[in-house]
């Protein structure tokens, strides 16, 4: 099953320094048949103007994973933990038992990323961060995994759940498969680019709701770079 969720029918607010849209409920937006995909809570596409950003704020048991797609993110936290996250790179934030952090964007462009939000199987934890590059030419015409719970994924940053979060660049017509499994659900989003899912065009931040497939196959119809999430 592909459930195709237009970039245009998403919900969100233009606050002129953060232009936000929801894949999932958040914030003042609520509907209720898009609630979670399994154990993914949040996919926000967010826009954050030059020398703007979310000032000290807390959070609890969640995972939650970054992905820049333009510009960069310089992190703060309540662990000592400063970092700045430039476009094609990663950062995740374990929540845990409790933490507070910033996320602002110091530079003169405007900073485009996806948050992801993920419930974490294990609680009562300390919280942490990470932060690391994964260069697009490392993903060409092939599924590199970004964070992952899971413990043979040696090169991924370490995430508290049952789910990894996958990226790839492919050129116009290239074709990749995931082992998704049928049991398993998957979202993918185009960073940029249009890629066709079983006979469904899934154009660029667009999403996709996934389930249902052994085998996820990915085909570029432009040049794309594709980011999903598999989830329990």
């Amino acid at each position: 099953m592909i459930e195709l969720r237009p970039f245009a029918t998403l919900g969100g607010e233009n606050h002129g320094w953060l232009d936000a849209r929801h894949h999932f409920s958040f914030a003042n937006y609520h509907d209720a048949a898009r609630t979670s995909w399994g154990n993914l809570r949040v996919w926000n596409d967010d826009a954050i103007a030059p020398k703007t950003g979310f000032p000290p704020h807390p959070h609890r048991d969640m995972e939650i994973v970054t992905y820049v797609r333009e510009g960069a993110i310089t992190h703060r936290d309540s662990l000592g933990n400063v970092g700045r996250t430039e476009a094609g790179d990663v950062q995740v934030m374990s929540a845990g038992t409790g933490i507070r952090h910033s996320e602002y964007n110091m530079e003169d462009v405007t900073t485009r990323l996806f948050q992801i939000w993920i419930l974490p199987t294990r609680t009562g934890e300390q919280p942490g961060w990470g932060a690391r590059p994964f260069p697009a030419g490392d993903r060409a015409g092939r599924f590199v995994v970004l964070a992952s719970g899971f413990a043979d994924d040696d090169d991924a940053l370490p995430i508290r759940t049952d789910a990894r979060v996958v990226a790839a660049t492919l050129k116009a017509g290239e074709t990749v498969d995931y082992p998704l499994g049928a049991t398993r659900r998957a979202y993918l989003v185009p960073a940029k680019g249009a890629v066709e899912i079983d006979g469904v065009r899934v154009n660029a931040r667009d999403g996709a709701a996934i389930s249902d497939l052994e085998t996820l196959r990915v085909t570029a119809i432009e040049d794309s770079e594709i980011v999903l999430v598999d989830a329990a």
